[in-house]
């Protein structure tokens, strides 16, 4: 099990709680509209998007929801290994016809309510099988079995894979990491997204260190229009103080 599903190692934590926030925020976010498909992806690679979808699904499943947790990422996978779980057969087998999705879906040991459906085999071409009518019939029958469904996608500003599933899934979440997006990378995934009418429900700014008072912050923006605004007084002040680093500690969200 990987160390970074805090949500399940230690759900009493405040980390766990950032996520339950999440949770919380999703839940409100889709009071016009039912939520069932919700894509994770980031502006660049490395950002943290596995973890945060892996922490936000357990966090739900934790409500007595039943999760599908969905590898999307297709040509660099890697939900099966945070989860423990093999990667033999998945949504590729599924999509070319080799499989059945209930002979290929797994559920994580001792984790009640979360099922995994890996990548399968890296294909030859992602982006079209992505896009493809089968994976779109595919998502629409797994609704009827799962009350949500998480989608782990490549970063958007890497290849057209995150846009191409966007155009069919309910909500999209994008996640950040401080100190490492830059303002116009994240512009980028914004409008990268933007121009395929993707429905963005917010941003998760992650890889928060822990400030001098022992404490996390967490932002969580219900319309990711807010990161994009003008700096507040206390946020250009905090930046101005980076040359006094403060330890890392923990995991990062």
């Amino acid at each position: 099990m990987n160390p970074n599903l805090i949500t399940y190692l230690q759900p009493k934590s405040p980390i766990s709680e950032a996520y339950r926030m999440i949770r919380t925020n999703l839940h409100y976010s889709s009071y016009d509209k039912e939520l069932k498909t919700i894509l994770v992806t980031s502006a660049g690679p490395g950002e943290g998007k596995s973890v945060t979808m892996g922490n936000i699904a357990i966090a739900i499943a934790q409500t007595g929801k039943k999760v599908l947790l969905i590898d999307g990422d297709l040509r660099k996978p890697k939900v099966h290994r945070y989860f423990d779980l093999a990667n033999v057969q998945g949504v590729t087998n599924v999509i070319v016809g080799e499989a059945h999705a209930e002979d290929v879906i797994q559920q994580p040991k001792d984790m009640e309510n979360l099922y995994v459906l890996t990548s399968g085999p890296v294909p030859p071409n992602p982006s079209e099988l992505l896009g493809s009518q089968k994976m779109k019939d595919f998502i629409t029958s797994l609704k009827e079995q799962f009350d949500m469904i998480l989608i782990d996608a490549p970063p958007v500003g890497s290849v057209t894979d995150a846009a191409v599933l966007s155009t069919y899934i309910d909500g999209v979440i994008l996640v950040i990491a401080s100190g490492q997006t830059t303002i116009e990378a994240a512009k980028r995934a914004r409008d990268v997204l933007q121009q395929v009418k993707a429905n963005v429900l917010g941003v998760v700014l992650n890889k928060i260190k822990k400030n001098n008072t022992g404490s996390y912050y967490y932002y969580y923006y219900s319309s990711y229009e807010a990161y994009y605004g003008e700096e507040d007084t206390t946020a250009k002040k905090r930046r101005r103080k980076k040359k006094k680093k403060t330890p890392d500690h923990g995991v990062h969200i």
